[in-house]
């Protein structure tokens, strides 16, 4: 029987998202929450095969051991630590200091797997880093990001707004502007951000002042990951920009 894959954060998100729930507590056997989290797990479409080629693959079991891991990272647990593993700690460390927001990814991400959504999405190369990281809040939430940031129309809408008001098309961090750089070519093309991860925004419209222009570099950085954050404003990636570091 093929060993089962490892945790990944989409997966720690929801397991850790019930521990909180349980005001960090172990959930006891028999809970029914764990045997809800074990189907909702084995149905996310990241292991492809790996429910049908091996029936232990998030087992009840295997999640309830998993869940009281990640209770005994806490600061405040008291009794015998369990070592995990650095996603652990990252995911821990992301509730304890972001319950509310980490919560509402938790909470997004059991929308999306239950009502299909996140099932029909195509990969993405661009919702995991060079190192393959994906951002804190799980692969399939930068997907589903990516996937309407790429909206060719809302991006044309608003691009045809900017020009209305006589704004230019150019990067709202670096200042690039496509134009200019590569002439007739790159007239009239930009990237589009969302100024709020979808997860804290809703499921509303995207209205058109929700959106940023950014050049392809600038959004890249403005979603990739680092240990126990994700997701930059264009004026949080210029904050950034201005520290010592990068400018020595």
């Amino acid at each position: 029987m093929p060993t089962s894959p490892a945790w990944t954060r989409d997966e720690l998100l929801l397991a850790c998202a019930l521990v909180v729930e349980n005001d960090w507590k172990s959930l006891n056997h028999g809970d029914p929450r764990i045997t809800d989290l074990s189907n909702l797990l084995r149905s996310l479409p990241i292991h492809p095969g790996a429910a049908q080629a091996n029936p232990k693959f998030r087992s009840v079991g295997s999640v309830r051991f998993k869940s009281s891991n990640l209770a005994t990272i806490h600061s405040k647990y008291t009794g015998i630590r369990t070592k995990g593993g650095h996603l652990d700690q990252e995911t821990v460390t992301a509730f304890r200091d972001r319950p509310t927001e980490m919560l509402e990814a938790a909470a997004a991400l059991r929308e999306g797997i239950r009502s299909g959504e996140l099932g029909k999405l195509p990969e993405d190369p661009d919702e995991v880093d060079d190192q393959g990281n994906s951002a804190i809040e799980g692969r399939l939430l930068a997907r589903r990001a990516l996937h309407r940031e790429r909206d060719r129309s809302l991006r044309n809408l608003k691009i045809a707004q900017a020009e209305k008001r006589g704004q230019p098309l150019q990067c709202e961090v670096c200042t690039f502007d496509f134009g200019r750089f590569y002439g007739s070519l790159g007239k009239g093309y930009i990237e589009v951000h969302h100024l709020l991860p979808l997860h804290i925004s809703g499921p509303r419209e995207t209205k058109l002042n929700d959106l940023a222009f950014l050049c392809a570099n600038c959004h890249r950085m403005c979603h990739k990951s680092r240990s126990g954050e994700s997701w930059r404003t264009p004026a949080a990636l210029r904050a950034e920009m201005a520290q010592p570091a990068w400018t020595t």
